[in-house]
């Protein structure tokens, strides 16, 4: 009984939360303009603070270092083999390589990690997830948005708020500042002021999603493949980070945030790239039908804890 408790309070709120964001769609609570400033509020203001939060609280090695630098490689390994599989499997449009690769960690793994571990510093996923946003706002981007927009892309990679905070961050963490600060006090207030900022990070994102998720519209049949496809690619990058962790790293990488990671959809900026009604409807079905499995594996994660 006292395991299904647990259970029930790591699963169930992420279930309702997604079943408020969908009540607020069918009966318009929120209108579209709303969600996006929800989206905007969460990813530019409550997110940033998380992430400053879990970088400046970051333990650092040299072996650390390793972390993000496998994960930047296993995402540019996932885009080679979005690209091969699309070609050998005869899968169409020219975005569906980019399902391979990628993680929404910001609109999403934040939120799970701090359900799935309430006890824990995020410090332990943001470690994990440095490499893949080093990927996204560099490779991904860039690749996505042409040659041609090179500086346009880190450009804005450079005005996002979310870098800046990272990069805040490891500057208070990797230089033993914030470690420095702690007998003035000054790392206390900075705990509170972050905490209290990003309280709300986890209910303002999973209401977003559950808004955009719409089960009904997904073409189940004609994205399998591009659901495939990205379950193949994560499976087997999953299986060499735990293999390069285990016999590489000693075993240095929180295990639930690599496999939490492994789960996620891709980035959820993906459909703006596209230049085809038809490949945006179908690259947003898939992202759709991503996130709902990537929640039953959250939901089988905490059920395994």
């Amino acid at each position: 009984m006292e395991s299904i408790m647990i259970l029930l309070q790591k699963v169930l709120p992420v279930f309702l939360v997604l079943a408020l964001g969908v009540l607020c769609r069918k009966k318009a609570l929120l209108s579209r303009e709303g969600v996006n400033a929800l989206k905007k509020v969460a990813v530019d203001i409550a997110l940033p603070a998380v992430m400053f939060s879990a970088f400046a609280t970051a333990e650092y090695s040299l072996k650390s270092v390793c972390v993000p630098l496998i994960l930047f490689v296993l995402c540019c390994m996932a885009l080679l083999l979005g690209f091969w599989l699309c070609r050998v499997l005869k899968i169409g449009g020219s975005l569906s390589p980019y399902i391979a690769a990628g993680f929404e960690a910001g609109m999403l793994g934040y939120a799970l990690f701090a359900i799935l571990y309430p006890g824990e510093k995020v410090s332990a996923f943001a470690m994990v997830d440095l490499g893949q946003v080093l990927f996204v706002f560099t490779v991904y981007k860039i690749m996505l948005a042409g040659r041609s927009n090179v500086k346009e892309a880190l450009l804005e990679a450079l005005s996002a708020p979310t870098v800046w905070a990272i990069l805040l961050g490891l500057l208070f963490g990797a230089t033993g500042l914030y470690e420095a600060l702690k007998p003035s006090g000054v790392s206390q207030v900075l705990n509170a002021l972050t905490d209290f900022v990003s309280a709300p990070t986890s209910v303002l994102i999973l209401l977003a999603v559950g808004y955009d998720l719409v089960p009904a519209q997904i073409r189940w049949r004609k994205i399998g493949s591009l659901v495939m496809l990205r379950l193949g690619v994560s499976a087997l990058l999953l299986g060499a980070a735990l293999l390069v962790d285990r016999f590489v790293l000693g075993q240095m990488m929180h295990l639930g945030a690599l496999l939490l990671m492994f789960v996620l959809p891709p980035p959820y900026v993906l459909p703006v790239f596209a230049d085809v009604e038809n490949e945006r409807a179908d690259i947003s079905s898939a992202l759709s039908a991503l996130t709902l499995i990537s929640i039953v594996l959250f939901a089988l994660m905490a059920v395994a804890i």
